[in-house]
């Protein structure tokens, strides 16, 4: 798309001269912009008329809701559609709305541009229809850039530095544009004169490698150890060889932060999975014991779950300077991207030491480990064990599969059953920690990649607050998919669980009903009203064929499970004054008490007696 004096109009009219609206466009095209998700109002009147002149070169994806919108331009750029994600939402209420979805893209940091429909600047200060002030609404997540509109001369150097700002800081801009002025006649080339700006739209470069001293000293504090642990992030993502061969050099276990899963083959048996309260035993016991500790691109922020201060020597490798040294006392911090930095510390190592004893220690314990959560998922439940979905998922996912997961309970199980393998993309609201991201992130994953099979995992709260909304954007545009499959489990216990558990454990208060409990809907019958297909999931029996129709269907599918509101989810370390709080919870009259005595006991049994292996 050109940035000339004209565009193309309808087919078989004249070319007719741009708006500022169409140079918009245009300019953020030349930045990898071609994928807007939002709502219409009239605040963007011009903005949607500049891309149905595009003729479909830029697509706009009309979701329910503007915090979708927002929702899915952060994903955008998780699950590989392109360098930025983009929103584009109406004045007032639909700037309003998009904040949420903006605020995961900031705490996630990905670039992310907010395109936002303002008053005209003719009406503006008169307390007109929808009139807020958004340079102040919008200052906090978009403080990196933000702007608002005011010439048509504006357009390239406002547009460049948004984008540049957003790809250079990974954090969200956000451009405000008053309606009238999206219908003035563009200004592609502002005059070469005092108080004008000629900009450019060439990307920057991005810092690499650290200075090879600080590289050397890494390598000197990491080559001592004999217990080493390594906790990788998203940070690392593209730098999975480098990870692995690390990993063999220092003879390390690797622990993985929720955005970081696809940086590891989850089934080589030194990873030890997901680390934190919804993290694994092993985690755990690698952070307990070791004596060295390597954090590649990860921010992860409870600090009980990293080694006690001064027991391990530690390194940090992030892109972001800021972030390194905030979590954990580290010697040696390292700014520079993932894959060249560990390539360099690679160099610098020199051979590893070998099979050692604490490598056998950490593949038996994630070995124990993995066969419990199979045990616990094999376990009765009324009426069914979630965990038993996840566990016979994660057996039959394709390998080009895009997962989306939502926040609640079904975090805790993917992150427990669920082996990401490299061919895979999964991601998740992993800082802002936002119910309703499973969906969004769906949709946005499903266009990044319409040839590929999608699972959403949800809850059914999650499922209540956005899902059933976003199940009409599914069937508005799946028989454009080249693959149709889009599989959205729900988790119907009709409990907001993960909260119920957090008030028994840490409150030592019983479940709230009027706060807690959920109406109980008919997801997979709502689905077949929307022209897709629906599945029930009452008895352990049936999951394991439903998932098989699932997996193969010839459109999307909801699989409404009802599920067991009292499966426990124990943290890998169950300290006594959780323990303790969640007896008195259970003695002051919670109403699942039954269950809890019911779930509780096998659950901890096996969790924290793990069997031995069979001879």
């Amino acid at each position: 798309m050109s940035t000339d004096d004209t565009t193309p109009g309808e087919a078989g009219t004249l070319p007719r001269r741009p708006t500022v609206a169409d140079h918009i466009v245009s300019r953020l095209f030349s930045w990898g912009v071609h994928r807007y998700f939002g709502y219409p109002g009239d605040g963007i009147n011009g903005m949607t008329s500049a891309l149905q002149r595009t003729n479909g070169r830029a697509q706009f994806i009309q979701v329910r809701h503007e915090e979708t919108a927002g929702f899915a331009a952060s994903a955008h750029v998780k699950y590989g559609g392109g360098p930025l994600g983009c929103a584009l939402v109406t004045s007032g209420p639909g700037a309003i709305h998009l904040l949420n979805g903006l605020y995961d893209a900031k705490l996630d940091h990905q670039p992310v541009i907010a395109l936002v429909g303002h008053t005209a600047t003719t009406a503006e200060g008169g307390g007109y229809y929808q009139e807020v002030d958004l340079l102040a609404l919008y200052k906090d997540v978009a403080a990196a850039f933000l702007a608002q509109l005011d010439h048509p001369a504006q357009v390239r150097h406002l547009v460049d530095r948004a984008c540049r700002t957003a790809l250079a800081r990974r954090t969200v801009t956000a451009l405000i544009l008053p309606l009238d002025l999206q219908d003035e006649p563009a200004i592609p080339n502002p005059p070469h004169a005092h108080g004008y700006y000629q900009t450019s739209n060439a990307p920057s470069s991005t810092p690499t490698i650290p200075p090879e001293a600080d590289v050397r000293r890494a390598a000197e504090v990491l080559r001592g150890g004999q217990r080493v642990a390594m906790l990788v992030g998203q940070g690392a993502l593209g730098a999975r060889d480098e990870v692995r061969e690390i990993a063999d050099r220092l003879g390390a276990g690797v622990a993985t932060a929720l955005l970081g899963f696809t940086a590891v083959d989850h089934r080589e048996p030194w990873v030890t999975g997901a680390i934190g309260l919804l993290g694994t035993r092993p985690s755990w016991q690698l952070m307990s014991g070791c004596d060295r500790l390597l954090i590649v691109g990860s921010n992860m922020p409870y600090s009980e779950f990293y080694p006690p201060p001064g027991q391990a020597r530690a390194v940090q490798i992030d892109l972001d300077g800021t972030q390194l040294g905030l979590r954990y006392p580290t010697e040696v911090n390292l700014t520079g991207d993932a894959r060249p930095t560990l390539r360099a510390l690679l160099n610098e190592l020199g051979p590893g030491p070998g099979p050692t004893a604490w490598r056998t220690e950490i593949t038996e314990a994630t070995s124990a480990w993995r066969r419990v959560q199979h045990d616990l998922a094999e376990q009765a439940a009324d009426p069914v064990n979630p965990q038993l979905l996840f566990h016979t998922l994660n057996e039959r996912l394709p390998d080009d599969v895009l997962l989306t997961v939502d926040c609640g309970t079904t975090t805790a199980w993917y992150a427990r059953h669920i082996q990401v393998r490299p061919s895979m993309l999964a991601s998740l609201s992993g800082t802002l920690l936002s119910m309703g991201g499973a969906m969004p992130y769906a949709l946005s994953a499903k266009f990044a990649h319409p040839d590929r099979p999608l699972v959403a995992l949800i809850g059914d709260g999650a499922m209540q607050m956005n899902g059933v909304n976003e199940l009409i954007t599914v069937a508005k545009y799946w028989r454009s998919w080249a693959d149709p499959r889009f599989v959205v489990l729900v988790l119907n216990n009709r409990d907001l669980a993960f909260v119920s558990w957090e008030q028994r454990s840490t409150e030592g208060t019983p479940m709230f009903p009027d706060s807690q409990q959920l109406p109980d809907i008919a997801y997979h019958q709502w689905a077949e009203v929307l022209g897709l297909h629906g599945e029930l999931i009452d008895s352990p029996d049936q999951v394991r064929d439903v998932w098989d129709r699932a997996l193969t269907a010839d459109r999307p599918v909801v699989i409404n499970a009802l599920v067991d509101p009292a499966e426990l989810m124990l943290p890998p370390h169950f300290t006594v004054e959780q323990a303790r709080k969640t007896a008195a919870a259970v003695l002051r009259g919670d109403t699942d008490w039954a269950g809890i005595i019911r779930r509780g006991l096998p659950a901890t049994l096996a969790s924290y007696r793990p069997r031995r292996r069979q001879p």
